[in-house]
């Protein structure tokens, strides 16, 4: 049992200082034993920070949606991060690097929420409340040394969010089981969307079911990053490319 108090805005202050100064830092769990409601108390008070700066909160993203990366990490549920205005990039728009600290790229699919969600009504269908899709990238980047981490550590530095990029909106479709091309530099992954719980549209209910306990609000306008469609790959200087198909292509330029 974790009877050590944990300092929530003490680590949530090394994570944000982490993420501005482009510096690294220590796995919390080094010095901390914090559970994943203290992960989440940590992530709330990280982007009330990002939100004091100005920063308002566009959506929200999924991680741990492939079972393989579940059974790596030794869980069985999804985690959700916040996704604020900062961090959207342009279709075919350009980042610079030097804002990250080891930045990847995955591809993803997006959809976009139509109306407010009242997480606490039993009776929500999620996916009437959501409208549009379209193929898109997030940028990932783990604030922690040499990629060493826990499950409460991801939680806490709001799920490794650093940027997205998202295509074309095309009217709501089943996108289950779409080939994935993602191409940066000579380095190209391939996969399926059905990485994604299996079929993309089951993220959907599982951010409802996790919005529920976590009381994480869902807005008309804000975008659902629903999880990695293949492995991340790093981010380097040049254009980044996904191909999902039928959904088109959505691109982002890494510059130096």
């Amino acid at each position: 049992m974790n009877t050590k108090t944990i300092d929530i805005a003490s680590l949530a202050t090394r994570l944000d200082e982490a993420q501005c100064t482009v510096t690294d830092t220590p796995s919390l769990a080094d010095t901390d034993d914090i559970g994943i409601d203290d992960a989440y108390r940590i992530q709330n008070e990280l982007i009330g920070r990002r939100l004091a700066r100005g920063e308002s909160l566009v959506g929200v993203k999924l991680g741990f949606t492939s079972r393989a990366k579940m059974s790596q990490m030794g869980v069985s549920e999804v985690i959700v991060g916040r996704l604020t205005d900062e961090m959207r990039i342009d279709d075919g728009g350009e980042v610079k690097l030097s804002r990250f600290i080891h930045p990847k790229i995955e591809p993803e699919i997006a959809y976009r929420i139509a109306r407010d969600i009242d997480p606490d009504d039993p009776m929500v269908d999620i996916e009437s409340y959501v409208d549009s899709v379209a193929p898109a990238m997030e940028i990932i980047d783990s604030r922690y040394r040499d990629f060493r981490f826990t499950y409460t550590d991801v939680v806490a530095d709001n799920t490794s969010a650093a940027g997205y990029v998202i295509g074309t909106w095309l009217k709501l479709q089943d996108v289950a089981n779409r080939a994935v091309r993602l191409e940066v530099g000579a380095e190209t992954v391939t996969g399926s969307t059905a990485a994604i719980l299996g079929n993309p549209v089951r993220a959907l209910h599982a951010l409802l079911d996790i919005s529920r306990r976590r009381k994480i609000p869902m807005r008309a306008g804000e975008v659902i990053l629903a999880g990695a469609a293949t492995a991340a790959i790093p981010l380097t200087a040049g254009t980044a490319q996904c191909d999902i198909a039928g959904l088109g292509r959505v691109t982002v330029k890494g510059i130096a």
